[in-house]
């Protein structure tokens, strides 16, 4: 037993739970490659005032969960608490906007930082996928992303998930709501973090999970009631276009997210079966993200779908990923000179493209044979001295138990007739 454990609120990814995990990774990402986003990496820590101009002073991520690095130089860092802002100031600093049409597509996959109170579904660590398109604002860029990330989750499996839209308005209808909320707001009974929290973004107040506060919302206008005409024609398109579609939502006028740059479009996914923590992914319309970090307008539109939560919504509803097993063949040598030929034919086979594994370490044909038949492998290459003055190995298939000899000039070939 180690000394050291893995760090509270995190967990260490491990065979076989973590093939799911990048099945998971794999099919969210192929529906936006398909579309055209093209992979972009960043790295996990950032100046943090690029968290705190685009995330939102207001937010929970930036006052209280943030990971800040220790400071060396005169530069200080955070761990990144998403992806957004980090691939929108990758992009910029690419000039990857002027380089040819917009919008530029982009994807990512990466590890990310909160300091929350760990909990099932909630984790210091997290794991997610995103999408981002930068520098068109189109209803059907809106949809699109949408659209992708329904196909993303139904490819796995999944069906017991709602998709939750709102539209949060622009810069011309939003002041005048928020003065409204504002003014109803005064009337409530908040607690003074709560109250300096509504100060700085009134819109935080309707993203509250308190019962208390929601009690008191009850009555709290409404943004949808305040949108201009371009944002309830461009609201109205998005709807139409995702019906038209086959992608069913449901209204929710408080979903806000919870980050400050969101307009126009917001969305979440929320999974019936995970409890407190039932989001799976979301994200919306970001048009001023650009600006405040310093760029261009660029009016943008993208999600981030996580990998930990899908994971348990698919053990919450049972599903099973049908995954190709890590080995195909396993090899086992009966003697020192059948090692070394047989480790030769490993290697060849695994240039030719089959998984194959050998029995390393083993004493006893009988424990050899253990290993084969838990690495999943459909066939077992077995090898003596008999066997190799005979020019063969025995080529058993684990499924049927069925044994055969097989030239060992003509093993790999063989093997790879079996479509393996």
């Amino acid at each position: 037993m180690s000394t050291f454990t893995a760090p509270k609120g995190t967990y260490d990814l491990l065979p076989p739970s973590s093939a799911t995990f990048l099945a998971i990774r794999e099919r969210i990402a192929a529906p936006a490659r398909q579309a055209g986003y093209g992979y972009i990496e960043t790295p996990v820590f950032e100046d943090v005032k690029l968290f705190s101009r685009g995330v939102g002073e207001s937010t929970d991520i930036v006052t209280k969960e943030m990971f800040s690095l220790t400071k060396r130089g005169k530069e200080d860092l955070a761990l990144r608490p998403e992806g957004t802002a980090s691939v929108l100031r990758a992009a910029l600093q690419a000039n990857l906007h002027k380089l040819g049409n917009l919008p530029v597509k982009l994807w990512y996959s990466g590890s990310y930082y909160r300091y929350e109170r760990p909990q099932a579904g909630r984790y210091r660590q997290f794991s997610q996928v995103g999408a981002e398109a930068i520098g068109a604002e189109d209803p059907a860029l809106d949809a699109e992303l949408i659209i992708l990330a329904d196909d993303a989750f139904r490819s796995l499996g999944l069906s017991n998930y709602t998709l939750l839209l709102n539209s949060l308005g622009d810069k011309q209808c939003r002041p005048v709501y928020r003065a409204a909320l504002i003014e109803f707001l005064a009337g409530m009974d908040l607690d003074e973090d709560t109250r300096r929290r509504a100060e700085i973004n009134p819109l935080r107040v309707l993203d509250d999970k308190r019962e208390s506060v929601q009690a008191q919302l009850t009555d709290a206008p409404m943004l949808r009631d305040f949108l201009c005409e371009d944002c309830k024609a461009y609201d109205e398109k998005v709807r139409e276009l995702l019906t038209a579609n086959g992608v069913a939502f449901t209204d929710d006028p408080k979903l806000v997210r919870g980050l400050d740059y969101y307009t126009r479009t917001t969305f979440e996914f929320v999974h019936n079966g995970l409890g407190a923590q039932s989001a799976i992914g979301g994200g919306g319309r970001y048009d001023g993200l650009s600006e405040m970090i310093g760029g261009p307008s660029l009016p943008s539109v993208g999600w981030a779908l996580g990998v930990d939560r899908t994971y348990l919504a698919l053990e919450a509803e049972g599903v099973v990923l049908d995954l190709p097993s890590a080995t195909s063949v396993y090899a086992v040598a009966l003697g020192e000179e059948a090692k070394n030929v047989l480790f030769a034919k490993v290697v060849e086979l695994r240039r030719a493209g089959v998984a194959t594994d050998l029995a390393f370490g083993v004493k006893s044909i009988k424990n050899a044979m253990k290993s084969a038949d838990r690495s999943g492998a459909r066939f077992a290459l077995i090898a003596g001295d008999r066997d190799l003055a005979e020019g063969v190995v025995q080529l058993k298939d684990m499924t049927t138990g069925e044994q055969n000899p097989v030239a060992l000039d003509a093993l790999v070939t063989t093997l790879k007739e079996k479509q393996l």
